[in-house]
């Protein structure tokens, strides 16, 4: 009940918060694909879309309501978390401990913020661990077509879960868990597993593993600009709380070399093996955020045995976390008045918030270079962006001001192509001058992207926008030539 609660009012909390600043640049490529439902998107698997199509049907357009599941998906997993105490034979106190040390961990702050495929992929993470503890505790072998469907289901949000799976089978063949592999539940659930995530293999079959492609060129781009570089650091700083890492270490030592933990060894390799994974591979920091939870619920009872035993210190936890939980909110929810010192501080550690402002003004820019031209070539005009955020910002606000819908180079807007017939005049925004000249026999700046805060943010960065004409080849081949991953 008191888990319950808890969840209850952080939904609350977030409610009220997800209302402030507006669309994150990858939220409204969701809200696109949203509109596209497929087995498959060049960025990422299908669930996040279709969770995202189920919003747009229930709340239509609105911030808080595209949200809603996003934030759900964490307060659940706060839950879990505090489940997993209880498996491990945390009382009340240990179960409230895991679930608030999991929910102040700043990505899980954001996650609850924005609506991402991280927000589920960190759940589908806390539900197979939560089945695996299950398993280990009851012993029975039903409880794999649970973790089956966990598994398929998070394929198809989040490809890296393929590196928990794969400290899952490396605990259990290391461990007295192997057992299991004579268990014909064990293959029923590699069998739903692989099932599920079947669609979208045929997907990516079908349009030649272009998702392989756009994985190559992020991750290249992401070690070369050094956001690889933190993957360490990121552990004690994004991926849980500050103040939560005692309960971390606690509980990655019980499951990894305690006595009382040896039942549950298979859980160590379920952290140990994608943590180095992701290591070898350059991975991001915020990629194994989901396998802390785990490690905070043995923590939370650890701890718990000793902390709850003393009056005094079991009434100091609480101001601490709530403290921990104020600090990492103000850097990872849209809670601070926007260009506030408070703004400017939360905004350097956290840049995603400045991708939140200025969409709507945007797109009036966008409006005001449509209705420059002659009514005549209007009708034959389209608008063309680099960027995905450009591109879903038209297409959720451009037709209030009787805009086409949007083109662009990149992602699964690639896929969709430049519709017949094809423009003769574009409007292009995101792209540079440089670029565009190779293409067009003209182009010129007619206009430059602004907010009505002052915010420097990657659409103020390139903020010309142009018309072009004349394009110089058949649009098959410039099209062929401008695909671009981001």
């Amino acid at each position: 009940m008191i888990l319950g609660s808890l969840a209850l009012g952080r939904l609350l909390i977030h409610l009220l918060i997800n209302r402030n600043y507006g669309f994150h640049r990858d939220e409204l490529a969701v809200l696109d694909d949203a509109r596209h439902l497929a087995w498959g998107y060049v960025a990422y698997p299908p669930v996040t879309p279709f969770l995202g199509r189920l919003a747009l049907l229930l709340f239509g357009s609105s911030l808080v309501g595209f949200r809603f599941f996003a934030t759900l998906a964490q307060c659940v997993a706060m839950v879990l978390a505090g489940l997993m105490a209880r498996e491990l034979g945390g009382q009340g106190k240990a179960q409230v401990l895991a679930a608030l040390a999991t929910a102040i961990a700043p990505v899980s702050l954001a996650g609850a913020s924005l609506f991402q495929y991280v927000s589920f992929d960190y759940l589908w993470w806390i539900l197979i661990a939560y089945f695996v503890l299950r398993l280990l505790n009851s012993g029975n072998p039903r409880w794999w077509l649970g973790i089956g469907t966990a598994i398929g289901i998070g394929m198809l949000t989040k490809y890296t879960i393929g590196f928990y799976v794969a400290g899952l089978v490396i605990g259990v063949v290391a461990t007295t868990n192997r057992r299991y592999l004579l268990s014909r539940w064990l293959w029923l659930g590699v069998a739903i597993s692989v099932l599920i995530f079947i669609p979208n293999i045929l997907w990516q079959y079908q349009h030649n593993f272009i998702s392989l492609d756009f994985l190559r060129s992020i991750h290249e781009r992401d070690v070369a600009i050094g956001r690889a570089d933190s993957y360490l650091v990121d552990q004690f700083t994004i991926c849980i709380n500050i103040l939560t890492i005692p309960l971390a270490l606690s509980g990655l030592y019980f499951y990894a070399f305690s006595a009382s933990g040896r039942k549950y060894r298979t859980l160590a390799f379920m952290f140990v093996v994608p943590l180095l994974l992701f290591l070898l591979a350059r991975g991001r920091g915020y990629y194994m955020t989901p396998a802390y939870p785990m490690l905070l619920a043995a923590g939370s009872v650890w701890w718990g045995d000793r902390l709850f035993k003393s009056s005094t210190l079991s009434w100091a936890i609480w101001p601490v976390l709530l403290t921990g939980g104020v600090l990492a909110g103000l850097i990872a929810m849209p809670v601070t008045p926007i260009n506030s010192a408070l703004w400017r501080v939360s905004s350097k550690l956290n840049e995603d918030l400045k991708e939140e402002i200025g969409w709507p003004e945007l797109v009036g820019v966008v409006a005001r270079a449509y209705y420059s031209l002659p009514s005549d070539e209007r009708m034959r005009t389209g608008i063309l962006t680099g960027n995905y955020g450009e591109a879903g910002a038209i297409n959720l606000y451009g037709p209030s001001h009787g805009l086409p819908g949007a083109i662009s180079v990149v992602n699964s807007y690639w896929l969709r192509g430049y519709g017949e017939p094809p423009p003769q005049t574009l409007i292009v925004l995101g792209l540079s001058k440089k670029t565009l000249d190779k293409y067009f026999g003209s182009c010129e700046v007619v206009d430059t992207v602004t907010n009505d805060f002052g915010i420097t943010n990657e659409e103020t960065g390139h903020r010309d926008v142009f018309v072009c004409r004349n394009l110089r080849e058949p649009w098959s081949d410039f099209w062929k030539r401008v695909r671009s991953f981001g």
